[in-house]
C-alpha cells in the first residue's frame, strides 16, 4: 500500500498535478552555483518539494520568478538590500508567494528589513538543511518563521512604535489646549462609565450642560466619541479619575 501511494504521488508530479498532491513549488535564489546545486539535490529527495527555478541575483528577475508560479521564494543572505527590494517587487505582483530569507546573520537590522519587506520567514546561517526544509513547509502553510533570538527584537520595535504613537497623540492633543479643572473632572467621570444624567447629578449641573461640555471637548481634541475623548486625554496625562 505504501508503494502504491508513493507511485501515485510521483505520477501526479510528472503529470503536472503538483498542487493537488500538496507539492510545494520552490524558486531558489543563491549566488553560489555549487550551493544551489547541493540544495536542489537535497530538495529532490523530498516528495513534497519541487524546484521550479533557480539562479543567482543577476539571473533571477521579478518577471522570471513570477512566471515560475512558485509557492515559496528562497532568498540567500549575500545582499539584504537586493533581497528586500526583490521581495517587495515579487509580492507586489504575486502576493500569494511566500518569501523565505535563509542563511542570514542574527542582525536585528537585517531581520527588521526582511520583516518590513513582507517576508514570511527568516532562517539563520547555522540552520540545518532539515530546519530549512521545515521552514519552507511552514511558510507554504501560511505560518511565520522567526528565530527565537530575534523575536524580542520584533516585540521591542512594536512596543517602541506604539509608545511613539501615543506620545505623538498626547503632544498633539495637549498642544491644542490644556483642559480646565472642570473639563478634567468631567472626562474623569466619563472614564468611570457614568451616563450624562449621572454626571449631571454629581456635578449639580443640568444634563444639557454636560452634553454641551462634551460636544465642546470633542471639537477641542478632535474626538469622534465619548470613548475617544477619554483615550486622547489619557494620552496627555491630564486624566484624573474621581
Amino acid at each position: 500500500m505504501w508503494l502504491l501511494a508513493k507511485l501515485g504521488v510521483w505520477l501526479k508530479f510528472y503529470m503536472g498535478e503538483a498542487d493537488s498532491a500538496g507539492i510545494i513549488n520552490v524558486y531558489l535564489v543563491a549566488e553560489h552555483r555549487l550551493f544551489r546545486q547541493m540544495l536542489v539535490r537535497r530538495f529532490e529527495k523530498r516528495t513534497d518539494l519541487r524546484v521550479v527555478g533557480e539562479g543567482s541575483r543577476s539571473e533571477s528577475t521579478g518577471e522570471k520568478i513570477s512566471a515560475s508560479q512558485c509557492n515559496v521564494l528562497l532568498l540567500d543572505s549575500l545582499e539584504t538590500s537586493f533581497n528586500t527590494n526583490l521581495c517587495t517587487d515579487i509580492l507586489r505582483n504575486s502576493p500569494q508567494v511566500k518569501v523565505l530569507f535563509f542563511g542570514m546573520e542574527d542582525d536585528p537590522q537585517d531581520f527588521l528589513a526582511a520583516v518590513r519587506s513582507s517576508a514570511s520567514g527568516y532562517v539563520l546561517k547555522d540552520a540545518s538543511a532539515g530546519e530549512l526544509i521545515a521552514a519552507i513547509r511552514d511558510v507554504a502553510e501560511g505560518k511565520a518563521v522567526c528565530p527565537s533570538k530575534l523575536c524580542m527584537t520584533l516585540f521591542k520595535v512594536i512596543a517602541s512604535e506604539a509608545r511613539e504613537k501615543r506620545n505623538g497623540v498626547g503632544q498633539t492633543v495637549a498642544g491644542r489646549s490644556r483642559l480646565t479643572h472642570r473639563q478634567r473632572q468631567l472626562v474623569g467621570l466619563v472614564a468611570t462609565g457614568l451616563t450624562n444624567k449621572e454626571i449631571a447629578a454629581k456635578l449639580n449641573l443640568s444634563e444639557f450642560t454636560i452634553k454641551s461640555h462634551l460636544r465642546r471637548l470633542m471639537r477641542q481634541v478632535d474626538a469622534g466619541s465619548r470613548h475617544d475623548i477619554v483615550s486622547l486625554i489619557r494620552a496627555t496625562g491630564q486624566l484624573t479619575t474621581p
